[in-house]
C-alpha cells in the first residue's frame, strides 16, 4: 500500500542536509551499547502527546499526588509540568534521593539552568552518584573558570554504565581546564577499551593538541577523522577551521566544496567557502576548556540521537549549551529532540535562538516553518517558506517545503505549483533530484493527473533506481489502476529487498500477488504485513481478500472486520469491507487458478 506510509517516508526526506550530516562519531555496536544503558535508565518513559496541565494548581495536589502527577506527565512527554510536579513531592520528602535525581533530570532536560545545578549539588552531597549530575557540575566549574574545583570533583565521579563513557570526556576537559594537557590526554585512554569510541576519542585529542599549540599533531589528527567520504558536517568544520588557521586554504576549500557537493550544496559549508573568499581571518571554534566539553558533550549527544536515545540526547545537548550558548548544532538538535517529541513549541522557541552565519540560520528558519506547520500556523510557515524561496533563487529546498505543506493539506494544484518551481531551479542549474520530482508526481496522482505523475515518478525513478518510497509509490499505483502487474510487482519486489520491514511495502508486494491471481503467495506476504502493521486497515482489508480467494472465508470475514472497526479506516474503506461482510468478495477468474471454493 501507499497511502499511509509515503506522507511519513516523504516528509521525512525532505530534511535539510545539515539534518542529515549531524555527527556520527560511533559505530554500530557502541551506539548500541550506549542505547542499551540509556534505555535501562529511561525504562518506562513512553513517547505520547503532551499532557493538558490540570486546572487545579500545583501547590494543591498532595505529595503523593504530585508524585503520581509528575510520573503520568512524564510518560507523556510534558517534561515542563512533571519537574513542577516532583519538586513539589520533593518538598515533602527531601531525602529521597531517587525523587531528587528524577527531578534533575526532567529540569535539566527542560533546560532549567539553575534548578538543575542546584539538584546536582543535593545529590552530589546526599552521597548519590548520578554521572549527568557529575557532569553538570564539571561543566559549571569550567565554564565559571574553577578548574581547581573541577579536579577535586574527579575521583568521585562515577565508572560505571554511561559513567565509563562520560568520566574520561569530563577529566579529560577539567586536566585540560587547569592547563595539564599530558593529563588530559591520558585520561582518555579508557576509551580505547570501549568498542566503536576511537573516533570520538581522536578528535577530543585533536582539540586538546590544537588547543595547546600543538599543531603538528593536531593537523594529522584532523586529517586521519576527516579521511573519506561521509564526514559529518561539524568535523568538516572543525578540520576546515584548523587548516585555514595554518594557512593551509586550498585544503580547506576542497574540504567545505566536497561536503556542499555532497549534501544538497549544503548552506552551512557555503558560508565557509564565502568566507574563504573575503579572506576573513579565521578564528578557533573552541577556544577553551569549556568549549571543548561542550564539543564533547554535543558529540556524545549526537550518538545517542542518531541511535533513537532522544531523551538522553536532550539531556547531553542541554549541558553543551548551558556550556556554549553558541553552539548552534547543539541547540538544533535540541529542538529536534522536542519536535520529535510533538513539543513544538518549544522546539520552535530553541529554533529562533539560533544565531550566527547565514547557512545555520537558513537551517534554522527551514526548521521553524516545519515546527509552525505542526503547531497549525501554517499561514506564518507558509509566508517565512516564501520568503526564503524568494532570497535565494539558487536553492529549493523552501520550495520543496513549500509544496509539502499545500501537499499534506490536500491543496494539490498549490502544491504542484511549488514543486514546478523547485525542478525548474534545478533543471536550469543542470542538477535535476529525484525528490522533487517524486513529491511533485504524488502532487499529481493526488489531483487526479495520473499521467503526469506517472511520467514524474518514472523520472525520479531513473535519478534514483533503489529508492524504497519511488519503487513502492510507482509500483502500488500501478496494482491499484490494474496496470503493468508484473512490473509493478517487480518494482515493490525490489522496494521490499531493501526495506524488509516495512509493513505497507510488504502489503504491496502482497497486492501485487494477489492481482496477478497468486493468492497463496499474496497470503504469504499479506500476513506479514500484517504482522508488521496490526493495526493497519488496508493491510487487514487486504489479507481479508485473499483469504477469501483460497476459501477460508471465516478468516476473510475477521479481517473485513478488523478493518471496518479500526479508527484510522477512511469511509470508502469501511463501507467496502461492510458489503463484503455481508455479500462476499466476487473474483475475476484466472487462468490456471481453480475457483475459489
Amino acid at each position: 500500500m501507499r497511502a499511509v506510509s509515503m506522507t511519513g517516508q516523504a516528509r521525512a526526506i525532505t530534511l535539510d542536509a545539515h539534518a542529515r550530516a549531524q555527527a556520527r562519531l560511533r559505530t554500530t555496536a557502541a551506539a548500541l551499547g550506549l542505547l542499551a544503558l540509556a534505555g535501562a535508565f529511561w525504562a518506562g518513559t513512553a513517547k505520547a502527546a503532551p499532557v493538558e496541565a490540570p486546572a487545579i494548581r500545583i501547590a494543591e495536589f498532595s505529595p503523593v499526588g504530585s508524585y503520581l502527577a509528575g510520573r503520568v506527565a512524564q510518560s507523556a512527554g510534558d517534561w515542563d509540568l512533571a519537574a513542577r510536579h516532583l519538586s513539589q513531592a520533593l518538598q515533602a520528602d527531601p531525602g529521597n534521593t531517587g525523587l531528587m535525581r528524577r527531578a534533575f533530570l526532567l529540569h535539566l532536560g527542560e533546560g532549567n539552568k539553575e534548578e538543575a545545578l542546584r539538584l546536582a549539588r543535593r545529590i552530589e552531597g546526599a552521597d548519590g552518584e548520578s554521572y549527568l549530575a557529575s557532569a553538570l557540575l564539571v561543566a559549571d566549574d569550567l565554564a565559571n573558570n574553577r578548574a581547581d574545583q573541577a579536579l577535586a570533583r574527579l575521583p568521585a565521579l562515577p565508572s560505571q554504565g554511561m559513567g565509563q563513557f562520560v568520566t574520561p570526556l569530563l577529566t579529560a576537559w577539567a586536566q585540560a581546564g587547569a592547563g595539564d594537557y599530558d593529563a588530559a590526554l591520558a585520561a582518555l585512554a579508557p576509551l580505547d577499551q570501549a568498542a566503536g569510541f576511537r573516533p570520538l576519542k581522536l578528535l577530543q585529542e585533536a582539540v586538546i593538541q590544537d588547543l595547546r599549540g600543538n599543531a603538528e599533531e593536531a593537523g594529522r589528527l584532523y586529517m586521519e577523522l576527516a579521511r573519506g567520504d561521509g564526514q559529518p558536517l561539524r568535523l568538516v568544520q572543525l578540520t576546515g577551521n584548523f587548516l585555514e588557521r595554518q594557512g593551509r586554504t586550498e585544503e580547506a576549500r576542497a574540504l567545505y566544496a566536497a561536503f556542499a557537493e555532497g549534501n544538497g550544496a549544503n548552506p552551512i559549508a557555503a558560508d565557509a567557502l564565502e568566507a574563504l573568499d573575503k579572506g576573513r581571518p579565521p578564528q578557533p571554534l573552541i577556544a577553551n576548556a569549556h568549549e571543548g566539553l561542550a564539543e564533547a558533550m554535543f558529540e556524545l549527544g549526537s550518538a545517542l540521537h542518531q541511535e533513537g536515545a532522544a531523551e538522553m540526547a536532550l539531556l547531553y545537548g542541554r549541558i553543551a549549551l548551558m556550556l556554549d550558548g553558541g553552539l548552534d548544532l547543539a541547540r538544533l538538535m535540541v529542538g529536534d529532540v522536542l519536535a520529535a517529541r510533538d513539543r513544538d513549541a518549544a522546539a520552535l522557541s530553541e529554533y529562533k535562538a539560533v544565531s550566527g552565519a547565514p547557512g545555520i540560520m537558513w537551517a534554522a528558519r527551514l526548521r521553524q516553518a516545519d515546527a509552525l506547520r505542526r503547531l497549525e500556523r501554517t499561514d506564518e510557515a507558509t509566508k517565512m517558506l516564501s520568503d526564503m524561496a524568494a532570497e535565494r533563487p539558487e536553492r529549493t529546498d523552501a520550495l520543496i517545503r513549500l509544496g509539502d505543506i499545500a501537499r499534506m493539506d490536500g491543496r494539490y494544484e498549490e502544491a504542484i505549483a511549488a514543486y514546478d518551481r523547485a525542478v525548474k531551479r534545478q533543471e536550469e542549474a543542470g542538477r535535476p533530484e529525484w525528490l522533487a520530482y517524486y513529491l511533485r508526481g504524488l502532487s499529481l496522482d493526488g489531483a487526479k493527473r495520473w499521467p503526469e505523475a506517472e511520467k514524474d515518478l518514472r523520472a525520479a525513478l531513473e535519478l534514483n533506481p533503489d529508492h524504497p518510497s519511488i519503487l513502492n509509490y510507482l509500483g502500488y499505483s500501478y496494482i491499484d489502476r490494474g496496470q503493468n502487474l508484473e512490473e509493478a510487482r517487480d518494482l515493490v519486489a525490489r522496494a521490499v529487498a531493501k526495506r524488509p520491514d516495512d509493513g505497507h511495502i510488504v502489503d504491496s508486494l502482497g497486492w501485487a500477488k494477489f492481482k496477478l491471481g497468486d493468492y497463496h503467495g499474496a497470503i504469504e506476504d499479506l500476513e506479514r504485513a500484517a504482522e508488521l502493521e496490526p493495526a493497519e486497515p488496508t493491510i487487514n482489508d487486504h489479507l481479508g481478500d485473499a483469504y477469501w480467494a483460497v476459501g477460508r472465508k471465516q478468516e476473510a470475514r475477521f479481517q473485513w472486520r478488523r478493518a471496518a472497526q479500526q479508527e484510522s479506516a477512511d469511509e470508502a474503506l469501511r463501507s467496502a469491507a461492510e458489503q463484503k461482510l455481508k455479500h462476499g468478495l466476487p473474483l475475476p477468474k484466472t487462468a490456471g487458478l481453480p475457483e475459489p471454493q
